[in-house]
């Protein structure tokens, strides 16, 4: 495992932020949901597509609050521009579980 220095921690802004808006991605390569998330006033609503599809619906995400980092430059994910990345960890089965507040917390919160 690469060691990295406190210093280069705190480069990666990782806020919370509440998904506002949910689409199935089927042009993608892999099974994916398009989302908007809103990361309140000082950043703003950002998209972004997720392979969360083994756990998650588009409906189901309306309104979850979800950790993301919000400082990695856009990509173009096919026709879609993904502008942050939602955080997430493996299941055993490979299906992606997102990281989110466990109470709901201010949006645009960052990570300590």
């Amino acid at each position: 495992m690469a060691e990295i220095t406190f210093d280069d921690f705190l480069k990666v802004d990782i806020r919370v932020g509440r998904v506002t808006r949910a689409e199935p991605f089927p042009e993608a390569r892999k099974p994916a949901i398009k989302l908007w998330i809103d990361f309140g006033p000082e950043i703003g609503e950002k998209k972004t597509s997720a392979q969360i599809t083994a756990h998650y619906t588009p409906e189901a995400l309306i309104g979850k609050q979800v950790m993301a980092v919000v400082n990695f430059p856009a990509r173009q994910i096919g026709k879609f521009m993904s502008e942050v990345l939602v955080l997430g960890v493996p299941d055993l089965e490979g299906g992606v579980v997102l990281l989110s507040p466990d109470l709901d917390v201010p949006l645009g919160g960052r990570m300590h």
